[in-house]
């Protein structure tokens, strides 16, 4: 994981964790300090879905990549190794 994906997730945990105190500590219903933990765990769960589909998209982005450039390498050695046959036929 890159450096920027490491802060984004310990964001997305400090701030589940500062949501879920500070429901705990709020002077309301049991039952409405459930439905918003419940609510922020939901919001945690999406975001860290659409997290985890970024790097997803990201790291098939880099196959494709490396790929091509795998297959463009081998197109030119096997050209050169074709004229270099040719050369010495």
């Amino acid at each position: 994981m890159n450096e920027n994906g490491k802060i984004v997730t310990a964001l997305l945990a400090g701030l589940a964790a500062g949501a879920v105190l500070g429901l705990l500590f709020a002077p309301e219903k049991g039952s409405e300090t459930r439905d918003k933990i419940n609510e922020s765990l939901a919001d945690l769960g999406d975001a860290i879905k659409e997290r985890a589909e970024e790097q997803f998209d990201q790291l098939n982005e880099l196959k494709e990549k490396l790929v091509s450039t795998l297959k463009s390498k081998a197109g030119k050695a096997e050209a050169a190794i074709d004229d270099e046959i040719e050369e010495h036929a």
